[in-house]
């Protein structure tokens, strides 16, 4: 370890001082520069290069389980505690520590619907339930509204929405006519919400009328009820929102959507999926059935 500390700063430092400080000695240093490369030290060199790549690749989200589960495609092997133990060693770390916020606008006297989920989000086909919230991103020109929906199958954002309007039109509206532009619901499929005016608007209701969904909404005041979709928004705001500062709502707008459309949807692993993406789950289970 000190002769690895000694050629790692010799540009910077004489190496005859730093052999005196470290106590030992320069013919020491020297046989230990000749000595053939270790198979350990040569796979550790290899595998902290992947880990960097890797974590950069992530923009710096992924700690040592996602990671782990990357370096198969490098055909590298090693454990999660090992990975953990070089990231520490090395001052490698997840960016996602801030606390995330939950918030609705559920004030009023709509129309309410039965939960039909009761927080059993397991389904087995695509199309057949959707969940979906509202959440707000702060930008210098005020606030930008993002409303999305997420098929519980393989957990992708189906369908978004972002406007400087809280209208339903502009916000749940605009995502639920996104998502049928794209897909096919099943006749029956449920579409979960929270209590949210924006689900209980009347405008809306027609919509999922025209579209044989059935509503759902979380119960008063329970955030574990529309998890999946909350859960989506504390990924979003800790893994991007919260390291940006967004000056206007357009460069938010491109920020959100590289986020989702590149990166969320097609590329970050999940433990849920088996640590694949919602694009990757889909694909198996397309093959599968075929």
């Amino acid at each position: 370890m000190k002769y690895e500390f000694i050629h790692s700063y010799r540009s910077t430092f004489r190496v005859q001082k730093m052999c005196r400080i470290l106590q030992v000695s320069r013919s020491g240093y020297y046989g230990w520069i000749d000595r053939p490369e270790s198979k350990r030290s040569l796979e550790n060199r290899v595998l902290l290069r992947a880990i960097k790549d890797i974590h950069e690749d992530s923009k710096e989200i992924y700690g040592s389980p996602r990671i782990t589960e990357e370096l198969p495609g490098k055909n590298i092997k090693a454990s999660r505690s090992r990975v953990a133990r070089m990231m520490a060693k090395n001052g490698i770390r997840s960016k996602v520590k801030r606390k995330f916020r939950v918030t609705t606008q559920s004030d009023h006297k709509l129309p309410i619907s039965p939960n039909m989920l009761d927080q059993n989000f397991y389904v087995s086909a695509p199309n057949r339930i959707l969940v979906s919230d509202i959440t707000y991103i702060h930008t210098g020109e005020g606030w930008l509204y993002l409303t999305t929906v997420i098929d519980l199958f393989h957990r992708r954002i189906v369908g978004w929405s972002m406007s400087s309007r809280m209208t339903a039109e502009q916000t749940t509206i605009a995502a639920l006519k996104q998502y049928v532009k794209h897909s096919s619901p099943a006749p029956g499929a449920i579409f979960h919400s929270d209590r949210g005016v924006q689900y209980a608007s009347e405008d809306f209701r027609k919509l999922l009328k025209k579209y044989k969904f059935v509503q759902s909404m979380s119960g008063k005041g329970n955030c574990y009820d529309n998890a999946v979709a909350e859960s989506f928004f504390k990924t979003l705001k800790t893994e991007l929102v919260y390291h940006e500062r967004y000056w206007t709502r357009a460069q938010a707008r491109a920020s959100i959507f590289e986020y989702i459309e590149v990166f969320y949807n097609r590329v970050r692993k999940h433990s849920y999926l088996g640590y694949l993406s919602p694009e990757q789950f889909e694909l198996n289970s397309q093959n599968d059935a075929a």
